[in-house]
């Protein structure tokens, strides 16, 4: 019994507990069969009890050893796992730091375009105004240099004879509106007409509805017959053909025939 006593002592403390108490009940079988004068058979029987048990005892501290290893094992697995988490964790987080960082760079590259838009927008804006001025005194001298020639011209083509002069005026009707490049009075075959006219440098397509929609305006507002007038220095020939196709009322004069006419 001894000798047994001395190999608990080496097991893990877990397994100690319970096979101390294996023992004391051992003894007191030992006791009890003394008492019956039957040791040598109790002996053999607790001798072969004991091995039994010490073999499961020995089997549960293999087992328990087995299940230490496995747990190591699943602790360095644990480790580098999660290291290798961490890991890309770190990598995520300086990729994100990369991102915000360009982000920023494409925020301060945005505002630099804004502000450059809004350079280039008033440059254009600038422009246009000059542009527009320029159209417009180029417009007025076209007006001008036309406005005593053309009732020579209009009379040769339509037998209008015009009243006063030709001028630039705006006229106003309920609503609005529209200021007229070439404007006069006069009579045909005996009845009031209107001249309505526009003048450009160039004229397209646009110009042309936006005068066929001024010309129908005040046809409503001024109930008398209106002579269209277009002119211009040039135009393309599509958008010539497109006058008479489309709006054949409508009479294009360039400057060049005009004064040619006239012999200026």
């Amino acid at each position: 019994m001894l000798r047994y006593l001395e190999a608990i002592e080496e097991l893990p403390r877990e397994l100690k507990g319970p096979l101390v108490r294996v023992l004391e009940l051992f003894r007191e079988d030992i006791a009890e069969t003394v008492k019956r004068s039957d040791f040598e058979r109790f002996e053999k029987t607790t001798e072969e009890n004991f091995n039994r048990v010490w073999k499961s005892v020995e089997e549960l501290a293999e087992a328990q050893k087995s299940t230490e290893q496995r747990l190591e094992q699943f602790e360095r697995a644990t480790e580098e796992n999660f290291n290798r988490v961490w890991k890309s964790i770190e990598e995520l987080a300086e990729a994100q730091k990369r991102t915000e960082h360009r982000v920023e760079e494409l925020a301060e590259a945005q505002k630099k375009t804004e502000e450059e838009l809004a350079s280039l927008t008033r440059t254009v804006r600038n422009m246009q105004k000059e542009i527009g001025g320029l159209s417009n005194t180029i417009g007025y001298e076209l007006e001008d240099s036309l406005y005593p020639l053309l009732p020579k011209v209009l009379k040769e083509d339509f037998g209008v004879e015009i009243e006063g002069d030709l001028e630039r005026t705006f006229i106003e009707y309920d609503g609005g509106e529209d200021e007229v490049n070439i404007y006069g009075k006069g009579k045909l075959n005996g009845r009031r007409v209107h001249i309505i006219g526009e003048s450009k440098a160039q004229i397209g397509k646009g110009d042309v509805e936006g005068f066929v929609k001024m010309v129908k305006r005040l046809g409503r507002h001024l109930k008398e017959n209106i002579l269209p007038i277009l002119v211009c220095y040039t135009v393309h020939p599509r958008v010539e053909t497109y006058i008479k196709e489309h709006h054949p009322d409508i009479k294009l004069y360039k400057t060049f025939q005009v004064k040619r006419r006239v012999k200026v």
